[in-house]
């Protein structure tokens, strides 16, 4: 066990640096005026400091400088100090947010962590049931129901499912409202007497008492959240179901019906366990995606997360904060599938003979 997750950590830092050479590469297909947005955030229109700036940052040098500039920064031959860098939290400018972008990602990833805390349990808890439930009662009502969902999840897009949601839930019955706060719950946290723990809005508003507040927070969290979830159930339910159908095909679930254990034991002892092992994989990439922001989701209900965030940086062609949240993608990806291959040697005892 310890030798595989040792392999498993060792391999990470080197997907990092492959991760971090494309996001570089993707950057030298812009000229070195567009890539002066790393570094400074008024372009000036003057070509002579246009030039300088691309001098002074080295813009036109040999791409491998280049790289290690941007990946460590660059050291001031006056004061020795260094300064910039991604390894410094340097991610350049966001035109469009009119901000540097890590002050973006600060202010916007924990709203997309708390939507993703609300959406991944009810997507694994919900999905998986119906899975197997659907495997247990195999061409029954309730599996020909599950399959009749799983097609019509798969062939809704994510922003018409939204839409119709939006239009029946709030404009016309008025329940859950788009956004992340109402007028009066946004001024209670943007007040002096709000005590900021977590970043998180329902959790900080237990921690401060006003469970008003987090209330209106979860009416707002509601709409988005069963978006993601019926979307994501139709795949769930179809993974689990196959996995299902065939653990319970196994010699060894036929061997303990046949000694006379009760179907639920047969299911939750021996069936259930080893029919997760594919859904650790599926769970792992869902994560991923979830925190990496939901563009669509966020966009249609004014969810102010770092999907609605890339949405409007594609938008307006803010190439630099666009690459920046690939690069925030693509690390999430990589953690999320390296704790993937640890929760398999956990789920699967022969994965820690490969």
């Amino acid at each position: 066990m310890a030798n595989y997750i040792i392999r498993r950590l060792l391999i990470m830092p080197l997907t990092l640096v492959g991760v971090t050479m494309m996001i570089f590469a993707m950057l030298q297909f812009l000229t070195p005026e567009a890539r002066s947005a790393l570094y400074v955030r008024d372009i000036p229109h003057n070509e002579a400091a246009l030039d300088g700036i691309i001098k002074k940052y080295g813009l036109a040098d040999p791409i491998p400088v280049q790289y290690m500039r941007w990946l460590i920064g660059r050291r001031d031959s006056n004061t020795g100090e260094w300064s910039g860098g991604l390894l410094r939290g340097d991610l350049g400018y966001s035109r469009s947010q009119a901000q540097p972008v890590k002050d973006l990602l600060r202010r916007r990833f924990p709203a997309t962590i708390e939507l993703a805390l609300y959406t991944i349990p009810v997507i694994i808890i919900v999905g998986v049931w119906m899975g197997i439930k659907a495997a247990v009662k195999h061409n029954k009502p309730f599996d020909q129901m599950a399959r009749v969902f799983a097609i019509l999840g798969h062939s809704l897009p994510s922003f018409v499912l939204g839409l119709l949601l939006l239009m029946i839930f709030y404009a016309q019955l008025g329940w859950f409202p788009p956004g992340r706060l109402s007028d009066w719950a946004n001024a209670v946290v943007n007040s002096s007497a709000w005590h900021s723990y977590t970043s998180l809005v329902t959790i900080d508003a237990l921690l401060n008492g006003r469970v008003d507040v987090c209330l209106d927070a979860l009416r707002h969290l509601f709409l988005p959240v069963m978006t993601l979830a019926t979307i994501s159930w139709a795949t769930y339910l179809r993974v689990t179901r196959s996995s299902m159908l065939e653990t319970l095909r196994q010699e060894y679930v036929v061997t303990a019906r046949a000694k006379g254990l009760k179907e639920q034991d047969v299911i939750n002892g021996h069936a259930r366990p080893n029919a997760l092992i594919p859904v650790a994989t599926l769970a792992g990439f869902t994560v991923a995606g979830l925190l990496g922001g939901a563009v669509f989701t966020e966009t249609i209900f004014n969810y102010p997360g770092i999907g609605q965030a890339a949405g409007a940086a594609a938008a307006q062609m803010d190439v630099i904060a666009v690459l920046s949240f690939t690069l925030l993608s693509g690390l999430i990806l990589i953690v999320a599938n390296l704790v993937v291959d640890v929760m398999y040697a956990f789920l699967d005892p022969r994965v820690r003979l490969d």
